[in-house]
């Protein structure tokens, strides 16, 4: 099972870091909702708080004042590698012979089974199934024979996946993004220190100013004084893998991702869906929240030219842009919804169509995705319900043709509508009166990269690893695993 994370990182000068990682994690909530958990050490010893749950429920004001130190990481999860309980919730934390150990990771490594069977046979005890305890046992045993650079590469050069990592190693932070960069990690300056962090928004949220990304392969050490870090770069490649569905959806919109504004980067994707595919329509809504940049960029497009690409007249104003659906923000879940019929009531418990922006008007209804299909046939048919003579769907992403390895839950192949569908068959299913997709090329254009730099996968079919079963669209090798002796004391 994978799934978006969330991590940060913080050394300050002497301030203690449990709040500070709190209000990032409440800042990066919506990477995930299953678990939050940090993890400081004060000079002497390390402290931890895990919990299954929201940020708001993980922590009361009394766990907050046992997590002593000015150092720590933290960690908000969605069910990645692993089960959905506390043994894989996460700060992971370890105390062995050279010190102790708390570990984040945001991602999915494609050979844990491997390194933890191998691990496993030289007498590491495993409390988990999840990859992030891989990589907490690799770096200690890694650690009673290196120091901590060598260390951290030696890891590195094993493990084979996607990863941003925050560690503890006693009072010391890093950071570490995988050799590729399929996972976001960016560096942030405040007033008495750095800190770490999956988005730049978790930044912005303690008055810190943005340095810069973390590079992939890089890794960070932040300065135990909150005064300034160490860079090291361990592992060079020759291109990046990107996901770009971090600018498409999961990343907040405010926050600076590789460089570009997320909110930017969808309003132009908007545009090139205009281009590409626009309609005519009576008006154009975004499904909230997901599809509102989108829809802005689309119906700004619109606005200077025609469907056809011609300039528009000067009394000719396009489409118009609306809320046509207002959404419930206090709805669980759907899938905790026993019966079928339940679960489309719940459709109708989250969204709600304003009937005047649609009744009696064309419509073109734009979202971010179309996964299983369910989704979009009920949004459609509500549309109609409530009187708009077409509804025309438009995404602002290519069809999902196939699962994530690297750390996002895309569903199974059998579970995706695109898998096995046209777009036109997809279409049908939905009852739309029309449907289109963003091409591939036109999201490496908004995101002003190279396609062999961005991880496809998901559209392609085609992945940046080399995953069992799997095409891949470029050379990649695995890491060989280090069967050399290790020391009796390991």
């Amino acid at each position: 099972m994978t799934e978006k994370c969330g991590v940060v990182g913080i050394s300050l000068d002497g301030r203690a870091a449990a709040r500070p990682l709190y209000y990032a994690l409440y800042a990066l909530q919506h990477r995930g909702q299953e678990s939050a958990g940090i993890v400081t050490h004060d000079g002497f010893q390390q402290h931890s708080h895990v919990e299954m749950g929201l940020v708001g429920d993980a922590f009361g004001l009394d766990d907050l004042e046992t997590l002593n130190g000015s150092a720590g990481i933290g960690h908000v999860r969605y069910p990645t590698a692993g089960s959905v309980d506390t043994s894989c919730a996460q700060p992971f934390s370890v105390s062995f012979k050279s010190g102790s150990l708390g570990l984040s990771h945001n991602g999915n490594l494609v050979n844990a089974d491997e390194i933890r069977d191998e691990l496993a046979g030289k007498g590491h005890a495993f409390t988990s199934d999840g990859d992030t305890e891989v990589i907490a046992h690799d770096l200690a045993r890694n650690l009673l024979e290196e120091d901590l650079i060598r260390a951290v590469k030696r890891t590195m050069q094993r493990i084979h996946g996607s990863y941003a990592l925050t560690i503890t190693h006693d009072d010391t932070v890093l950071g570490v993004r995988d050799p590729q960069g399929n996972r976001p990690l960016c560096i942030g300056k405040l007033e008495d220190g750095y800190v770490l962090a999956s988005e730049s928004a978790a930044i912005d949220t303690l008055d810190g100013e943005l340095v810069r990304d973390v590079r992939p392969g890089e890794l960070v050490v932040l300065h135990d004084d909150g005064q300034g870090f160490d860079s090291y770069q361990l592992i060079e490649t020759e291109s990046t893998a990107h996901c770009f569905f971090e600018h498409v959806y999961f990343a907040r919109p405010d926050s600076v991702i590789d460089g570009s504004l997320v909110y930017e980067v969808r309003r132009e994707l908007g545009r090139k869906l205009w281009e590409e595919s626009g309609v005519e329509t009576d008006v154009v809504m975004p499904v909230p929240d997901s599809g509102r940049a989108f829809a802005s960029g689309y119906a700004e497009a619109a606005g200077e030219t025609t469907a056809d690409g011609e300039p528009r007249d000067e009394d000719d104003e396009g489409v118009e842009f609306a809320e046509g659906l207002m959404k419930n923000r206090y709805v669980g879940r759907t899938f905790i919804m026993p019966t079928q019929d339940e679960r489309e009531r719940a459709v109708r418990l989250k969204l709600n169509p304003i009937r005047s922006t649609v009744e009696g008007k064309t419509v073109t209804l734009i979202d971010d995705s179309i996964v299983r299909g369910t989704t979009s046939t009920q949004l459609v048919q509500l549309l109609k319900d409530s009187g708009a003579e077409e509804v025309h769907m438009r995404i602002g992403a290519p069809p999902i043709v196939a699962p994530c390895y690297m750390g996002i839950d895309m569903a199974t192949r059998e579970e995706l509508i695109a898998a096995d569908k046209s777009v036109e068959e997809i279409r049908d299913e939905i009852a739309a009166d029309s449907l289109a997709y963003l091409s591939t090329d036109a999201v490496a254009d908004a995101l002003e990269s190279d396609r062999a730099d961005l991880c496809l996968g998901c559209v392609t079919g085609e992945y940046p690893y080399d995953i069992d079963g799997e095409e891949t669209d470029r050379e990649v090798s695995r890491p060989e695993i280090d069967q050399s002796p290790v020391h009796a004391d390991d």
